[in-house]
């Protein structure tokens, strides 16, 4: 097993990581992910507090003070401008994420009047994203939706991604890999905690309802760092609750991953399509659910669009996506391949 191979104890006391996974390949698969949200404790990226979700904003715009209201203008209303949301800005405010500091990653390698700076102090990161979800309880550590998209992760087919290194000849500095992605079959190998999960399972490839996320990218290894090139489009699955079958697409999607022969951790980052970033939040995570989180879809669509920063529309003009950043962690594992050869189908896909 890779696990047991890691390292190899000398007479000195020195540590030798193993430099080249069997075969030249070694597999990762998906554990948790959370868009990047630069949090301190005092919430000073929010200083006018945390945004309100459905039921808040229903109670203040709707108030119970005798006025007889019907349930067209009020509870239909409202789930209606979910699916039809405005780019005007709602009756009530929407809080924004503020400040220059963000996670993510320089993306368009320019540093912009515009882009944030690391907590590293590293300029020109691009994070749009994080302004609007940066004040929305969801996305925060004690968010719901943090909590329940990582839950159903595991227990849910249609939610297994996993990526497969190969043509590795040094897992700690290579400059020519090749990077596959797949969704998985197969449940992940948890612990005996229930919470966290083993290096060494297996997933087979689901070639049956998961050959649109088979992609290839190259990429290198720098220092135990994964960087790879962008991936023009691509699709994650990405359910939310129980077993809805969602995904997220996204643009010059790259890796930045801290690599080791049991896990990868670090961040995703590239752009998401905001059109159906609003459209899977409504189909995989309902008004009901948003109100766990206090999430409005409705409220936070107006700063979706105007923030958009990237693809622009070609008749309008119209930027169509906005720059992200996904923190990920992966937990080494065995890809197991059917006989169809699903490399040649990433480089047909692409």
């Amino acid at each position: 097993m890779l696990g047991a191979v890691a390292a190899t104890l000398l007479g000195s006391g020195d540590v030798v990581q193993a430099k080249a996974p069997p075969d030249g390949r070694i597999g990762y698969v998906l554990t948790y992910r959370n868009f990047a949200i630069h949090e301190t404790e005092e919430a000073t990226e929010c200083p006018n507090g945390l945004n309100d979700g459905p039921r808040e904003l229903y109670a203040k715009l709707f108030p119970n003070d005798g006025k007889v209201r019907t349930v067209m203008e009020t509870q239909l209303k409202r789930e209606g401008q979910n699916w039809h949301p405005s780019t005007e800005p709602g009756e009530l405010p929407f809080y924004e994420a503020q400040g220059d500091i963000s996670l993510g990653m320089n993306l368009d390698g320019e540093v912009g009047p515009n882009d944030f700076t690391s907590p590293d102090g590293e300029e020109g990161i691009d994070n749009e994203l994080y302004r609007v979800l940066g004040c929305t309880m969801n996305y925060r550590a004690a968010g719901s939706l943090r909590h329940f998209i990582n839950v159903f992760m595991w227990r849910y087919n249609n939610n297994r991604w996993m990526i497969e290194l190969s043509e590795v000849d040094d897992l700690s500095n290579d400059d020519d890999v090749t990077v596959t992605t797949y969704r998985s079959a197969d449940s992940l190998l948890a612990d005996a905690t229930g919470e966290d999960f083993v290096a060494g399972g297996t997933q087979n490839v689901d070639l049956r309802w998961g050959r649109e996320f088979i992609q290839e990218v190259k990429g290198k290894i720098v220092d135990g760092v994964l960087i790879t090139d962008p991936i023009d489009k691509i699709k994650i699955p990405w359910g939310s609750t129980f077993n809805t079958n969602g995904y997220q697409t996204f643009r010059a999607l790259r890796f930045n991953l801290n690599l080791t022969p049991e896990s990868a951790e670090g961040m995703l980052g590239g752009y998401v399509d905001v059109e159906k970033f609003h459209h899977h939040l409504n189909t995989t995570w309902s008004t009901h659910h948003q109100s766990y989180g206090q999430e409005s879809s409705s409220a936070q669509y107006p700063s979706l669009r105007r923030l958009a920063d990237a693809y622009p529309d070609p008749e309008t003009g119209v930027n169509t996506a906005i720059s992200m950043a996904l923190e990920v962690k992966m937990t080494q594992t065995f890809v197991m391949r059917p006989n169809e050869d699903v490399n040649q189908m990433a480089r047909s896909s692409n």
